[in-house]
């Protein structure tokens, strides 16, 4: 697929559009384009150059960023989520490392203690703005889309999940602050449990397109995700945190389709796929770290 097609140049438009502090129609009337010209490149219209320069001078991207040119640059989770929405809704495979595991495979329960964490967790002066509540509402969105889209095409995907970052979930809790009642600590531990739970099923189930491996070793703090496409694949960093403290509010995401960089990431897969604990031995490697955690 041509990096510089209207298509992938629409969908990228459409995120950043979705992350900047403006409406549909306050970008339209600054550019001095309609409303149904911005959709219609979003759909994948080609805008004329000068066009995508207003914009990316609007929404404060860069204009190689907003054309998927080298290195695509992005500061708002917004925006960062949305594109991986996108490009999982056109990938075959998806390769999840490292983190606690793929948010794809996390329960509803998961998503609701989220939310909670992630609010609870906001500086106390920010906890009632709208605004904020508002874009907090908007990543949630963004996350259920991109599970709902995963169970709907149900590609295939190798994930890999650190052990020592389970284990500090099973501790703390799903919390998003350090100061909760200790009634209300134990109930989000019991959360924490069963989302592991729900990863220990999942080993044994072992259900068609999934494989979970665990990394009982030290990995690096870079989480990153590759979406392997029909004729590309596309390497997309995350700075963005969904787990306990969550933090969806500050970080630059990257996602690039630069051949070296797919292939040093791919070899580090390659490397840690081997001596990851798989299937039953996984499991049971979790079940003695719930009892351990009690």
């Amino acid at each position: 697929m041509n990096e510089l097609s209207p298509k992938e140049i629409g969908q990228r438009l459409k995120a950043f559009r979705l992350g900047s502090k403006y409406s549909t129609e306050e970008i339209a009337a600054k550019i001095g384009i309609s409303r149904a010209a911005l959709y219609r490149y979003e759909k994948g219209d080609p805008p004329k150059l000068e066009t995508l320069e207003s914009i990316a001078d609007l929404l404060g991207v860069s204009l190689t960023s907003l054309m998927g040119v080298g290195v695509e640059y992005i500061s708002s989770a917004i925006s960062f989520f949305e594109r991986m929405r996108q490009n999982e809704a056109e990938s075959e495979q998806l390769a999840v490392m490292f983190g606690l595991f793929s948010y794809l495979l996390t329960t509803d329960e998961f998503d609701e203690y989220l939310e909670i964490s992630i609010k609870e967790g906001l500086p106390q002066e920010l906890r009632d703005d709208p605004g904020i509540l508002s874009r907090v509402s908007e990543i949630l969105s963004v996350l259920r889309e991109r599970k709902k889209g995963y169970y709907q095409r149900r590609p295939s995907m190798v994930n890999l999940a650190s052990a020592t970052n389970l284990e500090q979930f099973l501790r703390s809790g799903f919390v998003g602050t350090f100061d909760l009642p200790e009634e209300e600590l134990q109930k989000r531990r019991d959360v924490a449990r069963r989302e592991v739970e729900n990863v220990i099923n999942l080993l044994e189930e072992q259900p068609i397109g999934v494989q979970i491996g665990l990394l009982i070793d030290s990995v690096p703090s870079t989480h990153f995700q590759i979406f392997r496409q029909s004729e590309r694949s596309t390497l997309c960093l995350s700075p963005y945190k969904l787990c306990h403290f969550p933090n969806v509010r500050l970080g630059v995401g990257m996602l690039t389709s630069a051949p070296e960089a797919l292939e040093l990431h791919q070899k580090m897969i390659t490397e840690l796929w081997g001596p990851a604990l798989k299937g039953r031995r996984a499991a049971d490697y979790l079940r003695k770290m719930i009892e351990d955690c009690k």
